[in-house]
């Protein structure tokens, strides 16, 4: 596991974080469903503009996606990871 601290912020981009850790789809999913996904704003919009637009707290969102993916550096299975795959670059 690396040393270098897990920073997802409110500002953080959706696309930006979906590309680097996968395993934060289900976080994803579970807030904003499976639009964002396929929403070409979804690689500039950040994650407090997502949890505006889905009445959700910001800072709900940022724990659980910290958390998804300190599970995932520390190696820990997700079943739902992976389900969704796309490729941002042509989006």
């Amino acid at each position: 596991m690396s040393d270098e601290p897990i920073v997802i912020t409110k500002k953080s981009t959706i696309g930006e974080i979906f590309s680097k850790y996968p395993e934060t789809e289900p976080v994803f999913m579970k807030y904003f469903g499976s639009g964002c996904f396929t929403c070409p704003g979804s690689k500039t919009e950040d994650v407090a503009f997502g949890a505006m637009m889905h009445n959700v707290d910001p800072q709900q969102i940022i724990d659980e996606l910290n958390e998804a993916i300190k599970n995932g550096a520390e190696g820990e299975s997700n079943p739902f990871t992976g389900i969704l795959s796309v490729d941002y670059q042509f989006i």
